[in-house]
């Protein structure tokens, strides 16, 4: 992977202030919600938050008044005076080095700025205590500015907390609840649910004979944690491939398939369950069409597919990367062009993302993937009836059909409901310490110490989490198993990931994520933003709420002048007067005038991406809000615009000037 120099200015950046940290602190700040008598303990990313008027805080905290304390370091690079402000309903108390430099009650998006206080170089200590409203969604966003800095958020990469014993347990029970969803453990142990997660699918079994080969089904319902590798090669020359059985899981994906079948007759039972998988036909098998390798692996890399998967020479194979070794095993002629099109056809909380392929491209990738792939003798399927039907009698049996489906057929497992399994139950079955030796009835997840532990600890609560549900929650999961990090701030073109937090409108998000938004902000990029259609409205408002945003965003009302701000707007984008906003940027149909690399985003498609607040921030100075950027800065120290014949050089007014401008979008007058 070759980072670009925006992208490895950015990550020395954040290398630089991450040095300034308390020693060893992990990011963010330490949290702790209290409500109905209860308390939660998480780590959050920021001082930041948006609970609506109703909602729980917190999964694991009902509805109602609470109150939230954030405790940690902010690292200064160094000695120097700051004032911190807050945007906030409820009220707020803000002490640092046990100085109290903001508190009151907060009025709305009415920002409240405390007093000014010397910080020292490197870590200093911060508390943030917060008490709900009586009414109305509960908000708290901090800012903080100094002569340097204009009023910014607090960079991530500048905030740490010690961990603790009690964080420890708290996130331990979060990772058991993650895992519990993960596993689909309410397919089996029905309960009832408002997270998000306990409505993923599996993979469907209609049809799943043209999709999958015999051989690999059998393989995988035998022994399912050992189709998956990844190879290390620490030692020059001699790679060792490592499989994923009996303690050791993938880092990054949960693995829900258990074992089903024990004893002497695994074996037998897995390939009669497979033949009876394999005769799943469907109305019409893929036709095998031939794809140009070479032009597959230009997408490939276009795709930027080792993000998650592992390069095509097969060299190290990180733990998070699945490799690509098995594809011609796995895949029936013609399957894997028909997957790379259309990766949630059969399976719609897959992780895969849908790329938009052509026909075309996808037999393009497919082909280059099976060149690389290891050959496979591929074995024609059992045919045999008695065989079909004692696997079709098997995969009834043993709880298949609780997590996928199958028109027309039904489960015949039935456990126990979650309210019955009592915290001591959670050391036997699914999760026993010791994989039985003989058949019963009973899966067997293979979970390793930790996720064992982690699941045990979620069983010792009231597991009332489960029936509650917040954005922010969902994305700081799902994030991490969609594997967002691995390309946002590492491939150019795409922003650093916590410079999306309050950045994008959630409406537009939303589409943008599930692949329905019909226009692509960076058109001359060749990667593509991959798409998750079940998951891209619980993340687009989990990435407003973590930054304090509400979930769908609110009207933006226009000024008395908006007419005359909105010309004045158009002269100062245009190159006559104005700051050649237009040299870099298209507007509408206009095409940027002097770009030299790529031109930046039109500005006709701003008003329905961006936040009003962000796009402020932005435009007052943007190497604050993203080092790497290359938008020039056109403001001074004091705000004040360099064009004083346009609304006398007001600053937040020429700001305000430009957005009217912008939301006229598709109707934006041509600017000079």
């Amino acid at each position: 992977m070759t980072l670009r120099r925006p992208a490895l200015l950015a990550l020395l950046f954040a290398a630089a202030i991450a040095g300034l940290r308390a020693a060893d602190n992990p990011a963010g700040l330490a949290v702790t919600f209290a409500a109905g008598g209860g308390t939660d303990l998480s780590v959050a990313e920021n001082v930041w938050l948006h609970v609506p008027a109703g909602q729980p805080a917190t999964p694991f905290l009902a509805p109602g008044p609470f109150t939230a304390t954030w405790k940690g370091q902010v690292a200064a690079e160094l000695r120097a005076d700051f004032t911190f402000h807050a945007e906030f309903n409820g009220d707020l108390k803000l002490t640092v080095n046990d100085t109290v430099v903001l508190e009151g009650k907060g009025e709305g998006d009415k920002p409240v700025t405390g007093k000014s206080i010397r910080l020292n170089k490197g870590a200093n200590n911060l508390v943030a205590e917060f008490k709900s409203p009586a009414a109305g969604d509960a908000f708290v966003r901090l800012f903080w500015s100094n002569k340097e800095t204009p009023y910014n958020p607090i960079p991530l990469t500048e905030l740490s907390h010690p961990e603790t014993d009690d964080l420890k347990k708290a996130l331990l029970v979060r990772r058991g609840r993650d895992l519990f969803a993960e596993n689909r453990c309410a397919k089996c142990h029905t309960t009832p649910g408002g997270m998000p997660e306990l409505a993923m699918d599996a993979p469907a079994f209609d049809g799943i004979g043209g999709r999958r080969n015999f051989d690999w089904l059998a393989r995988w319902i035998e022994h399912p944690h050992a189709r998956r590798e990844f190879i290390t090669n620490d030692l020059p020359g001699n790679p060792v491939t490592v499989l994923w059985h009996e303690d050791e899981i993938h880092s990054r994906e949960t693995r829900p398939m258990p074992f089903l079948f024990l004893g002497a007759d695994a074996t037998a039972k897995a390939e009669a369950a497979a033949a009876f998988l394999a005769s799943l036909k469907g109305p019409a098998p893929f036709a095998a069409t031939k794809g140009d390798v070479e032009e597959g692996k230009a997408l490939f890399e276009k795709l930027h597919c080792v993000a998650c998967h592992d390069s095509p020479e097969h060299g190290r194979t990180m733990p998070h990367q699945i490799t690509h070794r098995r594809l011609n095993a796995k895949f029936a002629p013609g399957a894997l062009a028909a997957f790379l099109q259309k990766p949630q056809e059969h399976f719609a909380w897959i992780r895969m993302p849908d790329f938009r392929l052509s026909a075309k491209e996808a037999q393009n990738l497919a082909e280059f993937l099976m060149s690389v792939a290891e050959k496979a003798e591929i074995t024609a399927a059992p045919t045999d009836a008695a065989l079909i039907e004692k696997g079709r009698r098997l995969v009834t049996a043993v709880g298949c059909l609780n997590c996928h489906t199958l028109d027309g057929a039904r489960s015949e497992l039935v456990a126990k409901p979650l309210a019955e399994l009592n915290a001591d139950r959670w050391t036997s079955g699914c999760i026993a310490d010791q994989r039985p030796a003989e058949a019963n009835k009973t899966p067997f997840f293979n979970f390793n110490a930790a996720q064992k532990a982690a699941l045990r600890a979620f069983a010792a609560t009231d597991r009332a989490s489960l029936t509650r549900h917040t954005s922010a929650d969902f994305l700081a999961r799902q994030s991490e198993h969609l594997n967002c990090r691995e390309c946002h701030g590492k491939f150019e073109g795409f922003p650093a990931y916590q410079l999306l937090y309050g950045k994008l409108k959630p409406e537009w998000t939303a589409k943008f994520i599930a692949g329905t938004h019909p226009v692509k902000p960076r058109p001359w990029l060749e990667s593509r933003m991959p798409n998750f259609p079940a998951y891209a409205e619980h993340l687009a408002t989990g990435l407003a709420t973590i930054a304090g945003l509400p979930a769908k965003t609110p009207a933006d009302p226009a000024p008395a002048d908006t007419s005359d701000l909105a010309k004045a707007g158009q002269k100062l984008v245009s190159a006559n007067g104005g700051f050649a906003c237009v040299s870099c940027h298209p507007v509408g149909e206009m095409g940027a005038t002097q770009v030299f690399e790529a031109p930046g985003i039109n500005l006709a498609t701003s008003f329905d991406r961006i936040q009003p607040a962000y796009f402020r921030r932005w435009l007052r100075a943007p190497t604050s809000v993203d080092p790497s950027t290359k938008m020039p800065g056109y403001f001074d120290e004091e705000g004040k615009s360099p064009l004083p014949d346009v609304l006398g050089g007001d600053g937040p007014k020429t700001i305000g000037a430009v957005w009217e401008y912008i939301r006229l979008a598709d109707k934006m007058p041509r600017p000079e």
